[in-house]
């Protein structure tokens, strides 16, 4: 007779080779420029989340019995992977082993940003491109399993028995509930006052979630508490209710800023670690920041932190070679030449170029313009959520001498958050700096000393001292130390943009068709799924495969985080010159 571990193998083993049968029939795009081996370290890359100990995972039931991970996460959207290890992890999911009490399961940013559409009875695998999971839905479902768990005595010895195998007794059950608990406490508490309720909120959805948000209640809310009180600030936890489509990754690496509100700086390693190690603190990773005046910088910022900074820098090299994918059908390029014409045009004439046109920089980037939000008239909801306060916890006064202000007791949840990356970066770079705590003092004397006396200087003078100071900074770039954009969100590039639907950047436009129609003759409901249109070059209206349907407000709620509003370019050209510029946008 079987064991418990070895059945909940051997269906795990079955899901992987229902998911690998699926795969066959899909088929990668060309150009990407990844090999199998870069393709299978994206996919299965640990960076450092530490969602939940896979023996526990792995014995976690739904509920209607059947084993959480039964069908690999694919009723989530989640992509099959048919070389994971252990089998049955979906893309971007991997069980770490180092560095943790036990092995973890955890994520990677291939979850969010690997795509699949269907055409022609065949799927194609797009690298980099937003995905179509449902986050939100995996994430309350979890949660509601491991209650349902806790709270049923015979379910939970189920689970235990399960979970430690062999190994199992009375006494060991009993230290497992703690342990469970433990966990369930802080996952529970984001759980309950972040994701969007389906009784007074609209749910993310597939193709959707709020990183941002998310990131922010994870550090204000389980990182920056008391150590007494499990380091919790329950009130540091709000609805993330300003849900965006992930964007493509293609050419990330080389945008001077990123974030759809362009917030954060970027273009070089250091910036782009500090954007990734946002992800994982985002995602299920652990960062409690400690106190600690023999630190230059005042904290430790490691010493109770699960980033994997090797296994970022891997997937950011992996994420440099990624090319734009090819559209992989036929094109009219008779029709496609005239769409560039059009696309050169300026903004006033219904082109494209001014806003997403390559704009090289000196030094080697691209500029990503922020186009202000008065001007392009889309949702406002990520902008607004982004101003709001936090308390700051363990955090208070934090601040690097000469490259930012000290936290105040309440501050911006966007500060804290970049201090959050900035100083374990800082750290990571320079992990045997010390500093006697007197000197430390003596540096943040000065420090607020320099601010008191530029204050006094004359305006020429104080002008000249401040540039100074800005070429510091830009000599060892800090992320979000530079001036932040006027409140828009970033125009980026189109290549690749035709295996990027839905559009705008809360996923409210399904094609591109559907984009260069006026606001208030876009369709406000529609259905998000793989199947593709090619002529609209975005989501077909009829998707076989999914049951998600996503509701949107137009221009009388531009601020509801589903409005379609805005975004008005393009739309007075003629019938025949907007088919012209959807023919040229398929070959970028």
């Amino acid at each position: 007779m079987w064991g418990p571990k070895l059945l909940h193998l051997a269906r795990l083993v079955g899901a992987s080779l229902l998911a690998s049968a699926t795969l066959a029939a899909v088929q990668t795009v060309d150009g990407q420029g990844w090999d199998a081996a870069t393709r299978n370290n994206f996919y299965t890359q640990d960076q450092g989340t530490r969602l939940i100990p896979w023996s526990w995972m792995s014995a976690l039931e739904q509920a209607d019995g059947t084993l959480f991970m039964a069908d690999s996460l694919s009723r989530y959207g989640y992509l099959p992977n048919p070389d994971s290890s252990p089998a049955g992890l979906p893309v971007g999911f991997m069980v770490a082993r180092s560095g943790v009490d036990e092995p973890s399961l955890g994520m990677n940013c291939a979850a969010c940003h690997t795509r699949q559409i269907e055409y022609g009875g065949k799927s194609y695998r797009i690298d980099g491109g937003p995905s179509l999971a449902d986050l939100g839905a995996f994430w309350s479902d979890l949660d509601a399993a491991v209650g349902r768990t806790l709270d049923d005595p015979a379910k939970f010895t189920a689970f235990a028995k399960s979970a430690l195998g062999a190994e199992w007794s009375d006494k060991k059950q009993e230290t497992l509930r703690i342990k469970v608990k433990a966990w369930y406490a802080p996952f529970h508490a984001i759980s309950d006052g972040g994701l969007p309720k389906p009784e007074h909120d609209r749910p993310w959805g597939k193709g959707r979630l709020d990183a941002v948000g998310m990131i922010l209640n994870r550090i204000a809310g389980l990182s920056i508490g008391e150590p007494e009180d499990g380091h919790i600030i329950a009130s540091n936890i709000v609805r993330a209710d300003a849900a965006v489509r992930p964007p493509f990754l293609w050419n990330s690496a080389i945008q001077n800023r990123t974030q759809w509100p362009g917030f954060a700086e970027n273009g070089n390693d250091l910036l782009a670690l500090s954007r990734n190690l946002g992800q994982v603190y985002g995602v299920f990773g652990v960062f409690r920041p400690k106190k600690d005046d023999s630190h230059p910088i005042g904290y430790d910022y490691l010493g109770d932190n699960s980033a994997n900074f090797d296994g970022l820098a891997a997937l950011e090299s992996d994420v440099h070679a990624l090319e734009p994918p090819k559209w992989p059908w036929a094109v009219d390029e008779k029709l496609a030449a005239e769409g560039e014409k059009i696309f050169n045009w300026t903004t006033a004439q219904g082109g494209c170029v001014e806003c997403h046109g390559i704009k090289p920089l000196a030094d080697g980037n691209w500029l990503t313009p922020v186009t202000p939000i008065a001007q392009i008239r889309t949702d406002a909801k990520e902008l607004l959520n982004l101003g709001r306060n936090v308390d700051t916890g363990v955090m208070t006064g934090a601040f690097i001498p000469f490259l930012g202000q000290p936290l105040k007791k309440v501050d911006k949840a966007v500060s804290v958050l970049g201090l959050s990356v900035r100083g374990a970066v800082l750290q990571h770079y320079f992990p045997d700096v010390r500093m006697d705590p007197n000197l430390r003092r003596l540096l943040m004397s000065l420090h607020q000393s320099l601010d008191v006396v530029i204050e006094t200087l004359d305006p020429k003078l104080k002008a000249e001292v401040m540039k100074d100071l800005d070429a510091l900074k830009g000599a060892y770039p800090i992320p979000g130390v530079g001036a932040p954009p006027a409140p828009g969100y970033e125009a980026r590039v189109m290549q690749g943009i035709w295996a990027a639907a839905p559009y705008l950047h809360n996923g409210s436009v399904p094609s591109l068709a559907e984009l260069l129609k006026p606001s208030d003759n876009r369709v406000g409901t529609f259905k998000v799924g793989p199947a593709y249109d090619p002529a609209a070059v975005g989501l077909a209206v009829e998707q076989p495969t999914s049951s998600t349907t996503l509701s949107t407000t137009g221009c009388e709620n531009p601020t509801s985080g589903d409005s379609h509003c805005g975004h008005d370019f393009g739309v007075t050209l003629s019938d025949d010159q907007k088919k012209a510029l959807l023919e040229y946008l398929k070959t970028l």
